[in-house]
């Protein structure tokens, strides 16, 4: 049995109803009865006219529409019904002793699903309405799915928002006082089994907090609530402040940052907090995966007409096969002193580049390090 026989045989025909409409008045009742002896609804109209204001105001599942009438033939009938938003998508099949290429031709450019030809058998209408009857049938478990979705989607979306909004602020609170806390203390003044967990937690409210900031900008981003707003931007004044709230951040695994800026001002047209939120991942990324006393390099560049900011650490690396999907395939991955991170942050980058009509790169080796950058327009 194949999938439409199966959906066939799933339907209930009591939920499915058919327009007959026919100027022979004999036509019209022989059709009700083998119809409605197969369990379907069933209404009728005599002619094109009523054929329309039926389709309006029972809004059949299925119109078996006779070419061959007097005020306005079946044609001409679907060609209104077409163009009304509200029977437009009702499948048509046509009742018709005309059977030359024409005529078939004729009635798939107004519309017609299916051709019924007079004189027809029992055993053929039926087949004929059930194939018509499972593809409404089938659309209607696809919109209800789809509908579905769509619900589950906007509640997971919601449920995210939620999470990282309510959780950032008091997040941001503990970050700060953790950051105070470890810049205060020391293994002497405090032992140095309590200063390492105090560093451990510093550590992992930093982690948290970034994770909350980027779920709540991917969620906002996906939903459409997240305005670009382009100005224009000069990248000497930008990246030096964002490399400068992560020197503390370095500075507690022995690395480096080291700025390499290009002279005179590097101008381009791009979103001030997207712009900082794409280079504070990569530096996040490039610390949590460096080993200690190694030095990460920033470096800007031009190439073209776009701003190149470059990320350069010399840590773990990534695998090749990873390289194709690192952008777009949120991952849990783990760093030199066991750092968890989501893969939430790099998919942000290249969705907040591409924003921007930019678009970020990946360049690694294993075991060497990596290269994440950032290409922004330049101003023209």
């Amino acid at each position: 049995m194949d999938a439409v026989e199966s959906l066939e045989s799933k339907i209930n025909r009591s939920d499915y109803k058919i327009l007959i409409v026919d100027d022979v008045v004999s036509n019209v009742l022989l059709l009700k009865i083998l119809l409605t002896n197969e369990q379907f609804q069933v209404c009728t109209a005599n002619n094109g006219t009523t054929c329309i204001e039926v389709a309006k105001t029972e809004h059949p599942d299925l119109i078996l529409l006779d070419v061959m009438m007097p005020d306005i033939n079946g044609f001409d009938t679907a060609v209104v019904l077409k163009k009304d938003a509200t029977t437009r998508d009702i499948p048509i099949i046509f009742l018709t002793a005309l059977n030359t290429p024409q005529d078939l031709v004729r009635g798939f450019q107004v519309g017609a699903n299916d051709f019924l030809t007079k004189p027809f058998n029992k055993e053929e209408l039926v087949m004929r309405v059930m194939q018509q009857i499972s593809l409404v049938a089938a659309k209607r478990i696809i919109e209800k799915q789809n509908s579905e979705l769509r619900a589950t989607l906007n509640n997971r979306d919601k449920m995210y928002s939620v999470i990282a909004h309510d959780l950032r602020s008091p997040m941001a609170s503990i970050r700060m006082v953790l950051n105070l806390v470890v810049a205060s203390a020391s293994p002497e003044t405090v032992g140095e089994e309590l200063y390492t967990l105090l560093d451990q937690a510093n550590r992992e409210s930093e982690e948290v907090h970034d994770l909350l900031d980027n779920l709540l900008k991917w969620t906002k981003s996906q939903t459409g609530r997240l305005t670009v707003v382009k100005q224009e931007l000069n990248l000497n004044d930008i990246i030096p402040g964002v490399v400068e709230i992560f020197d503390i951040i370095a500075q507690t695994k022995r690395i480096k940052l080291d700025y390499q800026p290009l002279d005179g001002d590097v101008k381009v047209i791009a979103d001030n907090d997207m712009l900082k939120t794409i280079v504070r991942n990569f530096l996040s990324n490039a610390i949590k995966f460096s080993p200690e006393d190694s030095t990460i390099e920033i470096i800007l560049k031009e190439e073209g007409d776009f701003a190149k900011v470059s990320v350069c650490d010399h840590g773990v690396g990534i695998a090749a096969d990873r390289l194709g999907s690192i952008f777009h395939k949120g991952e849990t991955t783990y760093g030199t002193d066991g750092e968890e991170g989501s893969g939430l942050g790099l998919q942000l980058c290249q969705d907040f580049a591409r924003k921007n009509d930019g678009d970020c790169t990946v360049e690694s080796i294993e075991g060497q390090g990596s290269t994440f950058s950032v290409l922004i327009p330049l101003k023209k």
